[in-house]
């Protein structure tokens, strides 16, 4: 049976390195999943969301000490802000060196290959056959209704549906609480509904 996380984290400190790499290997599929969602399509066809992984998770094992002095966030939220630090140096070095005006640490675009994922993951999928072209025209539909959206509703959809983190480890990485991810979660559907509002049958194939 393999050991929790907690486990190998106690292990990591008394300086068990196959429980350090053991540790990684539990997240790598989650970073990788979470690297792919937000790498801008033009990167990639170049980069490969495995050997961006590779990076974080060599930087986390340099910094793995100090992560474990201070445990600042739960493990993975952690690793994912690596990750993301990551990402964003990817998409500032190949996608905004010319764009002077660019703050320097922002943020990448969700990809709209990512908004259309979310779409159909937010669209339930008990419609029958009959209905393929009612579904295809709900999707176009969410997709426009998610960009619509405010960023901070977005991203926890995007955490929430795409990433597949639970609600404790989103509060984690937002810095809120549970109750707040959960409101805001619950908010940014109820926009959804309200934007589907003229057709009540279709609002109800949006998952609640």
């Amino acid at each position: 049976m393999a050991a929790d996380s907690d486990e190998l984290l106690q292990r990591a400190c008394r300086g068990d390195a196959q429980a350090r790499d053991e540790l990684f290997a539990q997240y790598r599929e989650r970073l990788r999943r979470m690297i792919a969602v937000r790498l801008n399509r033009r990167l990639a066809a170049r980069l490969d969301p495995s050997d961006l992984v590779q990076d974080v998770l060599v930087e986390a094992h340099r910094r793995l000490a100090d992560y474990l002095r201070e445990r600042p966030l739960p493990f993975y939220a952690w690793l994912r802000q690596l990750a993301w630090q990551r990402v964003t140096a990817v998409h500032r070095k190949h996608l905004l060196a010319q764009r002077r005006s660019v703050k320097r640490e922002a943020a990448p675009a969700l990809p709209d290959e990512s908004v259309a994922e979310l779409a159909d993951l937010l669209v339930s999928s008990h419609s029958t056959p009959s209905k393929q072209l009612i579904r295809e025209e709900l999707r176009a539909r969410v997709r426009t209704a998610l960009l619509e959206l405010g960023e901070r509703d977005r991203e926890v959809l995007v955490m929430r549906h795409l990433e597949e983190m639970a609600m404790a480890e989103i509060a984690s990485v937002l810095g809120i609480s549970t109750g707040a991810v959960k409101v805001r979660h619950l908010r940014a559907l109820e926009r959804l509904h309200v934007a589907l509002r003229g057709d009540a049958d279709q609002a109800e194939e949006v998952v609640s």
